[in-house]
């Protein structure tokens, strides 16, 4: 599946395998999500070939997670547990008689896990606006009183702002080549890549995760050679297919089906993404309680 496709999924079908997966009995599953059974199978054979993965083996006694569905129930558990999170804050916050919200959502997270988030937003505020943009940009925006609170990847450069971490943290994974050795491996370890190119962002770009990911890198004894990155994730995985290197990316894209790209955990198991709502100050009093839910 492509980003752009991914987009459209639909975050209720990953809620329904999260189900699915917790009771391996389709009947059980729906009597909890309060639905008949033949819905509830559609929606799992939908998500199925929306990721282009077999997530169950059905069986006589229930069903059984493949391996595929072991990893994308690693992957979603934590999102939906930040959905959970995030509607309990914004009915709290919706007490408070705020009817507006200027919003940015980064885009080092996959986008797809925001598509509910901005229906439920909608029907909470009057006027709601969302952008998505690199933290960097965001932090800008919020910065020139164009924004009111921005979800951003940490670390980053935030002198002046409150800033308040959120839960949601993902490890970075390698996105390779199909056609390389490398592909063929479980877990890597960042050394064993030394000597493939690496698509990676100039310092000027976003300098406080360029530096926190060069101290790791040199730690691992990691030193590839770096070609500038492309700002559009559709173009650099194309040129991941192609074979021009490789690159590292949040987990919750490992989702994105993209021919010619395979997605490898890292052994480096320091090298995360972390998350936090920044804001200006005289913001922060009416932001907190979404802040600190979210």
């Amino acid at each position: 599946m492509t980003t752009s496709a991914l987009h459209s999924l639909d975050i209720r079908l990953l809620r329904y395998f999260a189900v699915v997966a917790e009771e391996n009995n389709m009947s059980r599953a729906a009597q909890r999500l309060f639905m008949s059974q033949p819905p509830l199978s559609r929606h799992i054979r939908q998500l199925e070939e929306r990721l282009g993965l077999t997530l169950f083996v059905r069986h006589t006694k229930g069903l059984t997670l493949t391996e595929e569905g072991q990893r994308v129930l690693a992957i979603v558990r934590p999102l939906l547990a930040q959905q959970d999170k995030t509607y309990a804050a914004l009915g709290r916050l919706a007490q408070t008689g705020t009817q507006s919200l200027r919003l940015g959502l980064t885009t080092a997270f996959e986008q797809g896990v925001f598509s509910e988030l901005e229906r439920h937003l909608e029907a909470r505020f009057e006027a709601l606006s969302i952008v998505r943009h690199g933290s960097p940009e965001l932090v800008r925006q919020v910065r020139r009183g164009k924004l009111d609170v921005a979800l951003v990847a940490l670390p980053l450069e935030t002198e002046g702002l409150s800033v308040i971490p959120c839960a949601l943290q993902e490890p970075l994974i390698a996105a390779l080549p199909a056609h390389w050795p490398e592909a063929e491996v479980g877990a890597l370890a960042l050394s064993e890549l030394n000597a493939r190119p690496l698509f990676w962002f100039k310092r000027e770009r976003n300098p406080a995760f360029f530096d926190y990911t060069r101290d790791i890198f040199r730690r691992a004894g990691y030193a590839p050679g770096c070609i500038e990155e492309p700002l559009e994730h559709d173009i650099l995985l194309a040129r991941i297919a192609r074979g021009d290197g490789l690159s590292l990316f949040p987990a919750s894209f490992a989702a994105i089906q993209r021919q010619g790209v395979v997605f490898r955990p890292l052994s480096d198991d320091t090298l995360n993404v972390r998350s936090g709502l920044v804001m200006l100050a005289e913001n922060e009093a009416r932001l907190r309680g979404l802040a600190e839910r979210l």
